[in-house]
């Protein structure tokens, strides 16, 4: 650990979410430790005026050294990916609920301020999400539980940890359930992407290499928002800063199909595809979509990044990326 102090720990800071956060604190000035299991050759993105460390937060000791002589905590460290991702690895997935709690009580032991979980959209009951005109979940949709097996529910419990820490320790947790984010600078491939990165990779593929043949998980129709990344980060601060402990959505309520999603990318590269659907790969539940009344009533916060304008700044970093692996 280098002599000078952070202010701030970004857990998972080399990932999408932790690296474009960290970024942003440091644009502010805020001294940032980033700490993420992965070599820094892997890390999305590495800031050099950062303290970078290579740590895995799932042992309590690696977690108390983390912690150590910050003010504040984001804790987005977590293993996961797309719906492919999840559904083939649960074990994995809730094993992360080793790194929510050790980080947790690491931020307890060591006397930090506030502590921010990032939480997720798969927290919310299966049942609520059984359409494609799916109503808008609100926070209050997530009881009774029936959340994303492994991965929501590891989710749900880090959520409820967080509650009774507040109540029990008097730490600062907050609490934010993201909603499908995306942008550039993050993974696109490999299996672990999520569907706006996938399909900007396979349209950018098809205009690259002139074969338009693409293949859509599901039929098409299932729905979900997407939330921009430069939208959650700017939200993520909004809600530390504030003073409710409750779990709040944080996304976009933005509702579009799959299908509308390959449209969008689409016209953004200028070509059309040739679409085989696959309706027996994972493709999670039929819709989703995220109330923002709460978000916007307690932090004024509601995303000012329409689709589209996301949409493009992400598929041309991906079609560089592409572009630059098939050459």
């Amino acid at each position: 650990m280098s002599q000078v102090k952070p202010d701030v720990l970004v857990a998972g800071g080399g990932g999408f979410i932790g690296g474009h956060l960290a970024g942003d604190l440091l644009r502010q000035g805020v001294r940032v430790r980033a700490v993420d299991s992965k070599p820094l050759s892997e890390w999305d993105q590495v800031h050099p005026e950062a303290e970078n460390v290579i740590g895995d937060l799932s042992s309590l000791p690696t977690a108390r050294t983390a912690v150590s002589g910050v003010g504040q905590v984001y804790n987005l460290a977590a293993d996961m990916g797309g719906i492919g991702f999840i559904e083939s690895n649960r074990t994995v997935c809730m094993l992360s609920v080793l790194t929510s709690t050790h980080v947790l009580l690491a931020s307890r032991d060591e006397g930090v301020e506030r502590y921010f979980y990032a939480s997720s959209a798969c927290v919310y009951a299966a049942e609520k999400q059984s359409r494609s005109d799916v109503a808008a979940l609100r926070e209050s949709d997530a009881y009774p539980a029936d959340p994303e097996d492994g991965y929501g529910w590891e989710k749900l419990f880090s959520e409820r940890i967080c509650r009774h820490f507040a109540e029990d320790f008097g730490i600062g947790t907050r609490v934010a359930r993201y909603h499908n984010i995306y942008g550039s600078h993050g993974t696109w491939d490999g299996g672990r992407e999520k569907a706006p990165a996938a399909i900007c990779r396979k349209v950018a593929t098809a205009a690259i290499t002139g074969d338009h043949e693409i293949e859509i998980w599901g039929d098409g129709k299932q729905t979900r928002s997407f939330t921009y990344i430069d939208d959650c980060v700017y939200g993520t601060q909004l809600i530390m800063a504030g003073e409710s402990a409750d779990p709040v959505n944080l996304g976009s309520s933005e509702l579009v199909s799959i299908n509308r999603l390959v449209d969008l990318v689409e016209e953004i590269a200028g070509i059309r595809t040739e679409r085989t659907y696959l309706p027996a790969a994972p493709q999670g539940v039929r819709g989703r979509n995220s109330d923002n009344t709460a978000i916007l009533a307690t932090y004024d916060w509601q995303p000012s990044t329409p689709l589209i304008d996301g949409l493009e700044r992400t598929y041309r970093w991906v079609y560089d990326q592409v572009k630059s692996r098939i050459e």
